[in-house]
């Protein structure tokens, strides 16, 4: 069994150990939805890919929100592992996997009955209506196996084993890959079996997790699956928070779509693959920052208050230096990157939108880097609801700068009302650093 504890040794190098496999972790992740856009685009057409565009955000509500309720219960299992409370451990993880299956059934249910008046408010094209309907309520059945993969993986993490969930995520991603390859650019198949290569894929990574855990992790069993009255309470409190902020991102980029949705078919695919291209680019950061929630956690489950000092100035130069490359990357391969979405001579309106985006928004990718890594901070402390109102800021301001943008400089419009939602973070952000680090005489 491959925990870690990060309450002692070098601080960079255990941050850097826990960062690591989650970024690799998080690009594969993405890597299920990219694949799935890249081959729609490229063998089904230029449709498909607005389709699993538009459906995108849509799902990452839901998907993103079954993500924060397991951060946001991976932080008491980090707590409980610097305590080394094992039995207390295992009751939270049992508690997690019971709440999340309940949440998840439901949402399941509720998005395919909803999905078709969802995407008329939303103003997707008549064109494309019925292919996103069917894309969409396809993944709305694979919501329980994310649930119980994020849950199963947030307790290895907890415990400092970032590297396990990483191997079946990369095994499920390929088998994701390949059989988007056969199934559709192979044998033709459509968008209905881009869907379906996906929730397999997500039941492959659940399963695996389980079933090493059950073998290998002896601290994370448990007899039967049950919810732990006196730990749901905590639970709730703490994972809900953590899943309304996860929750906030993807509500915002749902009325950004609706913006964008009116700007017609070709912008609408440029917007699909740029903001494909942004997650890759972001969320690197979003791991580095949830390693640093980990060591945080632990060290403060521990009361090591000079190593959570220190970590968070050590997290914070590893999101820097991420920032460099990304913005290297990106800013250099552009144009091959909008190349791998699209194909053909309707192509060329997509690629000039998606190209004239990105030029502006690798330089904007510094100020994630920063607001990733003190929401990291905090979030390991246990005052999720700064995390929140922080990202709600963010959010609020990047939509209302969207709609204002939007008709005179068009997708430019939205990367720059993205910079203005970072910076107003930013500015809430540090002088309350400065005032909880004067108050708490860290």
């Amino acid at each position: 069994m491959a925990s870690t504890d990060l309450t002692q040794g070098p601080i960079l190098r255990a941050l850097i150990s826990q960062a690591v496999p989650l970024v690799l972790g998080s690009l594969f992740q993405l890597a299920y939805n990219a694949v799935d856009s890249i081959i729609a685009g490229r063998f089904i057409g230029m449709e498909a890919l607005a389709a699993t565009g538009m459906a995108a955000p849509v799902m990452n509500i839901l998907i993103l929100g079954i993500s924060g309720l397991s951060m946001g219960a991976g932080v008491i299992m980090s707590t409980y592992f610097g305590e080394k409370d094992y039995a207390m451990l295992s009751k939270e993880l049992s508690t997690l996997l019971g709440a999340g299956l309940v949440f998840s059934l439901s949402a399941a249910v509720l998005g395919i009955v909803f999905t078709p008046p969802l995407l008329v408010l939303l103003n997707v094209p008549d064109e494309v209506l019925p292919m996103t309907a069917v894309y969409l309520r396809i993944i709305f059945c694979g919501l329980p196996f994310t649930c119980f993969y994020n849950a199963l993986a947030q307790a290895l993490k907890s415990i400092g084993d970032a590297a396990t969930p990483l191997k079946f995520l990369t095994f499920s991603s390929v088998l994701n890959a390949l059989l988007d390859l056969f199934f559709i650019g192979v044998l033709g198949f459509g968008i209905v079996c881009s869907a379906m290569t996906t929730i397999i894929s997500e039941g492959v990574s659940a399963l695996l997790c389980a079933i090493y855990i059950k073998r290998k992790v002896a601290l994370l069993s448990f007899n039967r699956l049950g919810i732990d009255k006196a730990l749901l309470g905590t639970t709730l409190s703490f994972g809900s928070v953590t899943a309304l902020q996860q929750a906030c991102q993807p509500v915002g980029k749902l009325l950004i779509q609706s913006a964008v949705n009116t700007l017609g078919v070709a912008v609408i695919a440029a917007y699909n693959a740029v903001t494909r291209i942004d997650d890759f680019a972001f969320t690197p950061e979003q791991s580095i920052s949830h390693a640093t929630t980990t060591f945080t956690a632990q060290n403060n489950g521990s009361k090591n208050t000079e190593r959570v000092k220190q970590g968070l100035r050590k997290g914070l130069l590893l999101e820097f230096c991420y920032f460099i490359s990304i913005f290297l990357a990106v800013f250099a391969s552009r144009g091959f990157l909008m190349k791998l979405f699209v194909s053909g001579s309707d192509s060329a309106a997509v690629l000039q939108e998606g190209e004239s985006y990105l030029s502006l928004m690798a330089f904007f990718y510094i100020f994630p880097a920063f607001t990733n890594g003190i929401q990291g901070f905090f979030r390991g402390l246990g005052n999720i609801k700064l995390t929140l109102l922080c990202t709600f800021i963010q959010t609020s301001t990047r939509v209302v700068f969207t709609f204002l943008l939007v008709p005179s400089l068009g997708i430019k419009g939205i990367a720059i009302a993205c910079a203005a939602g970072w910076s107003l973070m930013l500015l809430y952000e540090v002088p309350y650093y400065f005032h909880w680090k004067k108050k708490s005489d860290l």
